[in-house]
C-alpha cells in the first residue's frame, strides 16, 4: 500500500481523486494548500504526490522541488483544470512524472498511479547510495540536490552530458565533478573553450596536424580530441562553435574517428563528452546557427543549472565556504560577519550568479584587512548602489487601488507576487465578464470556460461572485 498526498484547493476534487485512490488499496491525504502540504511533507513520507498547479498561496510547479527533495523523494504528478503547454514542460523539466488535465477520468487516474509506483518500487531497488566527490559544489538547497541527482546518474554512465545555466552558475566545476566520479577519472580531463579558439586553427586544435600541414607545422602534434582519449572532453560554450566546424565534430562524435589535418589517415580517440553553454540552442537551431541533430547527440543527460537567485538558501553556506577559503589564503584569521552583512546577500539578485558572490566575498576581505568583522561597507559598490536604488524605488512606488491595478506597482513588486497579482485580477475580470455574458447561467458558463462546475463554483466563491443558479 502506498501514501499518496493530493494537494488541491479544490475539496470536491480532492474528494473524487482520494475515492479512487482508495479504491486501488492505497492511502490518501490531502492538502488544500502549499503551506498545508509543506507541513505535511515534514511529518510523514509519501509515495507519490498529485499537485495542482493554482492554489490561492502559490504554485503547485514552484512546490514541485521541493516535493522531490523531501526525505522520501516522492514522485509527483502534476494536475491543472487549465490547459497549459509552457506549464506542461516547466513541469517535466522540474521532474514531475506526468501532467494531466482536469477533469479526471477514473482510468487514467489509476493507469497513471500504477505506472509511477512501479516506476519508483524499481528505481529504489536499483539505486545504491553513492558518495560524490563534489569539491567546491557547496549547498543543500532542493534544486541543488536535483542537480546532484542528475550529476550522479551522468557519472555511472557514459551518455554525454549537456549541460546548461546562465554564466557564472558553475558549468565547468560540475563537468569536472562528472568526470571525478566517473570510470574514466584517472585519465585525461580535457577543456576546450569553443568561444576562444582560433578561426584560422579550429581543426588543427580540435584534430591536430601532421607535419608540414601548413606553413609553420615543422612537427606533427596531436590536437585536443587525441588528448581526451580514455578521458572525458569539456566542450565549454559550445553554442560559440561555427556551423562547419559542428558537422566536422558531429561525425567524430558518431565514429569516434577523425583525420588530423594534412593526414591520410584516420585516427581514433575513446572520449567521452561534456558539452557545456549559456545560450537557448533552440533558438540558435531556429536560427541557423546550430545543428539540431548535434544537439540531440550532445543531450543524451541535460543537466540545467538553476541561476543563485533560485537558490537563495545556499548563500549563507557559500558565504561560509569562500570566507574560510580567502582567510586561509591570505593567512589572516577567520573574520565573523554581520547581520546586514549576510542580509545584503540575501537580497542581492546576484546577475553574475556564484562567481560573482565569489567575487564580492573576496573583495571584502581584502577591504576588511585588519578589521576582525565583515559588514556591507565591504562589498562591492555596484551590489550595495543596487539595494540603496532598490530600496529608494520601493518607497517611491504607489500603493496599487482598484483602479490602477497590481500592473501599476509591478516595479515594486517581486516577480511572483506580481504574476500572482496579475493572475487573481485576470482570473476575476474574466469571471465577471462570464457570468454577464451567460447570464450567470453556470451550465453555459462551463461550457465556454471549459471549467467543470466544482472547479467554476471554488473560483466564483474565491471572488465573491454568485451564479444565477
Amino acid at each position: 500500500m502506498a501514501k499518496i498526498l493530493i494537494v488541491d484547493d479544490d475539496s470536491l476534487a480532492r474528494e473524487s481523486l482520494a475515492r479512487i485512490i482508495k479504491k486501488m488499496g492505497h492511502e490518501a491525504s490531502e492538502a488544500g494548500s502549499v503551506g498545508s502540504a509543506r507541513e505535511k511533507l515534514k511529518e510523514e513520507a509519501f509515495d507519490l504526490v498529485f499537485s495542482d498547479v493554482r492554489m490561492p498561496d502559490g504554485s503547485g510547479l514552484d512546490l514541485l522541488p521541493e516535493i522531490r527533495a523531501s526525505s522520501s523523494a516522492p514522485e509527483v504528478i502534476i494536475v491543472t483544470g487549465f490547459g497549459d503547454p509552457d506549464g506542461a514542460e516547466l513541469a517535466i523539466k522540474k521532474g514531475a512524472w506526468d501532467y494531466i488535465e482536469k477533469p479526471l477520468s477514473v482510468k487514467p487516474v489509476m493507469l497513471c498511479v500504477e505506472r509511477a509506483l512501479q516506476y519508483r518500487d524499481k528505481k529504489r531497488t536499483a539505486s545504491q547510495p553513492v558518495a560524490l566527490k563534489v569539491e567546491g559544489i557547496v549547498g543543500a538547497s532542493p534544486k541543488l540536490r536535483a542537480c546532484l541527482d542528475t550529476l550522479a546518474q551522468a557519472a555511472s554512465s557514459e551518455a554525454n552530458v549537456l549541460i546548461t545555466g546562465e554564466t557564472g552558475t558553475g558549468k565547468e566545476l560540475f563537468a569536472w565533478a562528472i568526470h571525478r566520479n566517473s570510470a574514466r577519472s584517472g585519465r585525461n580531463f580535457v577543456v576546450v573553450d569553443c568561444a576562444a579558439l582560433p578561426e584560422t586553427l579550429v581543426e588543427s586544435t580540435l584534430f591536430g596536424h601532421v607535419r608540414g600541414a601548413f606553413t609553420g607545422a615543422d612537427k606533427p602534434r596531436d590536437g585536443l580530441v587525441r588528448q581526451a582519449d580514455g578521458g572525458t572532453l569539456f566542450l565549454d560554450e559550445i553554442g560559440e562553435l561555427s556551423v562547419s566546424i559542428q558537422r566536422a565534430f558531429l561525425r567524430v562524435l558518431q565514429e569516434k574517428r577523425f583525420r588530423p589535418v594534412g593526414g591520410g589517415q584516420e585516427v581514433s580517440s575513446d572520449f567521452r563528452l561534456v558539452a557545456a553553454t549559456n545560450r537557448h540552442l533552440e533558438d540558435l537551431i531556429r536560427a541557423g546557427g546550430f545543428r539540431e541533430d548535434l544537439l540531440f547527440r550532445l543531450r543524451t543527460l541535460a543537466l540545467e543549472l538553476p541561476p543563485l537567485r533560485e537558490m537563495k538558501e545556499d548563500i549563507k553556506d557559500l558565504m561560509l565556504h569562500y570566507l574560510v577559503r580567502f582567510c586561509e589564503q591570505y593567512d589572516i584569521p577567520m573574520k565573523a560577519y554581520s547581520p546586514d552583512f549576510l542580509e545584503v546577500l540575501l537580497n542581492y539578485d546576484w546577475p553574475g550568479n556564484i562567481r560573482e558572490l565569489i567575487q564580492a566575498l573576496e573583495k571584502a576581505i581584502i577591504s576588511a584587512k585588519e578589521e576582525p568583522v565583515l559588514f556591507p561597507k565591504h562589498l562591492p559598490d555596484h551590489i550595495r548602489i543596487h539595494l540603496a536604488r532598490a530600496a529608494v524605488l520601493q518607497k517611491r512606488a504607489p500603493t496599487p487601488s482598484p483602479e490602477t491595478g497590481p500592473a501599476a506597482a509591478g516595479p515594486a513588486l517581486n516577480l511572483k507576487d506580481f504574476r500572482e497579482a496579475e493572475l487573481t485580477r485576470i482570473e476575476k475580470n474574466y469571471l465577471s465578464s462570464l457570468l454577464r455574458r451567460t447570464n450567470g447561467e453556470v451550465g453555459e458558463a462551463c461550457r465556454i470556460s471549459g471549467l467543470s462546475r466544482s472547479r467554476l463554483y471554488t473560483l466564483l466563491k474565491k471572488y465573491g461572485l454568485k451564479p444565477s443558479g
